[in-house]
Order: C-alpha cells, then sequence, then structure tokens
C-alpha cells in the first residue's frame, strides 16, 4: 500500500519560511520523479515544483521559481519543498504526489498524492 504523508505545514507570516517534507512508503521511492501541487480554496491543485528520481533535473512554477527549493533523500525515502520569502498568495493546501516517469505539470499524470499539508500565510 502506498503511502505519502505530508508534514510541515503552519501558520506564518509573510516572509517567513517553512520547510515541507513528504515521507514515502510503499512504493520504490528512489525510481519514481516526485512533485508538489498546492491548491487554494476554490481554485484548481496548481503544480508547483518537480524532481527526477536522481535528483539532478528540478522544475519549478514561475511564480516560486527563486524562492523556493525541492530536494529528497532516497535513503530516507523522503522529498523536502524548503519555501522561503512566503507570500499571502502561497497559501494553500501543498500536496505531494509521484509520478511513475519524468516530472510532469499535470495533476492526471500522477499515480499517488499524499493527503496534503495546510499553509497559511498571513500579512
Amino acid at each position: 500500500q502506498v503511502q505519502l504523508v505530508e508534514s510541515g505545514g503552519g501558520l506564518v507570516q509573510a516572509g517567513g519560511s517553512l520547510r515541507l517534507s513528504c515521507a514515502a512508503s510503499g512504493l520504490t521511492f528512489s525510481t519514481k520523479a516526485m512533485a508538489w501541487f498546492r491548491q487554494a480554496p476554490g481554485e484548481e491543485r496548481d503544480f508547483v515544483s518537480g524532481i527526477s528520481w536522481t535528483g539532478t533535473t528540478t522544475v519549478y512554477a514561475d511564480s516560486v521559481k527563486g524562492r523556493f527549493t525541492i530536494s529528497r533523500d532516497n535513503t530516507k525515502n523522503t522529498m523536502y519543498l524548503q519555501m522561503n520569502s512566503l507570500e499571502p498568495g502561497d497559501t494553500a493546501v501543498y500536496y505531494c504526489a509521484a509520478i511513475m516517469w519524468s516530472v510532469s505539470k499535470n495533476v492526471e499524470d500522477y499515480n499517488y498524492w499524499g493527503q496534503g499539508t495546510q499553509v497559511t500565510v498571513s500579512s
């Protein structure tokens, strides 16, 4: 049974930082590309960042480029998202997802999802 469990969300003031984690089990983590998506109330789920299974290729949405950093530790079956210079517009539920092949920006391409962690940025 595949499980992706996000943690690290919370309430932070604008300009602050948070580090999200996604712990994976039940799948061969080291062979899966991974990604973070986010969904604000009333909005669609949007791609935030993705990372190849080796960790050598990373992709970012324009809105977070230069502020967020994605990484992974295949020895710990865990992916991370370091979020700096947070803005109120970053407020959303953040989801991690796993894909069989290369990183994709499309929600429908992902095979497995976590339950999400809430990030709230106050102004």
